[in-house]
Formats: structure tokens, sequence, C-alpha cells
């Protein structure tokens, strides 16, 4: 079984306003990977969609209620990033020309064997360091 690596912005819209487009075509994405047990995620993505789903989304969640997506989450594996880990994804971000942020989350999902990376934030089909990235929103109507 391979793992796919879901980063931040694809919690958000499945955790997010159901009216949203990006919602329901992430919704899926989520659950599926879930009930498969393909899912996979790292310490980064959750901090960021902790932060931005109680302050920075336009209806946040409770901290009670975003601490119990967490804790949902929390059966997925987990990349927790280490000093060498940080040196690694530094260079991939020199290699590939990536913002740390985003190599340190294509470095995550190598490291945790996925196949796949689903973001909006990068260009779907690109493969980097061995990882495809996938947009699960290619297809789904453009945001209001």
């Amino acid at each position: 079984m391979t793992r796919e690596f879901v980063d931040t912005n694809v919690l958000i819209y499945a955790y997010g306003e159901a009216a949203d487009p990006r919602h329901q075509p992430a919704a899926d994405l989520v659950g599926a990977l879930g009930r498969e047990r393909r899912g996979a995620l790292s310490i980064q993505v959750l901090q960021e969609f902790y932060v931005n789903v109680t302050l920075k989304a336009g209806r946040p969640l409770t901290p009670a209620a975003a601490r119990e997506r967490l804790r949902a989450l929390g059966s997925w594996p987990c990349h927790r990033p280490d000093q060498d880990d940080l040196m690694a994804a530094s260079e991939l971000a020199a290699d590939s020309q990536l913002a740390f942020w985003d190599a340190m989350i294509v470095h995550s999902a190598r490291r945790l064997g996925c196949a796949i990376l689903w973001t909006e934030d990068l260009n779907s089909g690109q493969i980097i360091g061995g990882v495809e990235v996938r947009n699960p929103f290619a297809d789904s109507p453009a945001p209001q």
C-alpha cells in the first residue's frame, strides 16, 4: 500500500466551509485516505492547520473543534523532523529552487515513503525528490 501525503491547504479545505468549491474534493480525498489508511502528514502540516483554522479562516473553528480534528488525524503516520531533516530540506530547497517550507513538505513526504503529495501549492504532475505532486482541485471550479 502506497502512502499519500496531504499538505495543509487540503486539510483546511476538507474541514472548512462547504460553500467553497474546494471543500468537497478535499473532504472526499481526506476521507478516502483516512478510511484506506493511506494518508500521511507531518508536524508542520498539523501546526499550520491548527493556526489557520483557528485564527485565519473565514469562519474559524474553536480551539476545541480544531483539537478534535488534530486527534482524528493523529492516527495517520506523521513525520517529526529532526536536524538531519532540516539539512536535507534546505538542500532540496536549493537543488529544486523551492521555498524552504515547501521543500520541508516534500522531504517529509519522501521520508514517510509517500509516492504522492496532495497540494495546490506546487505544480501538479511535477516530480520532486521522487514524490509526485498532485492538485486535488485541478478539475474543480476555480475559487470564487
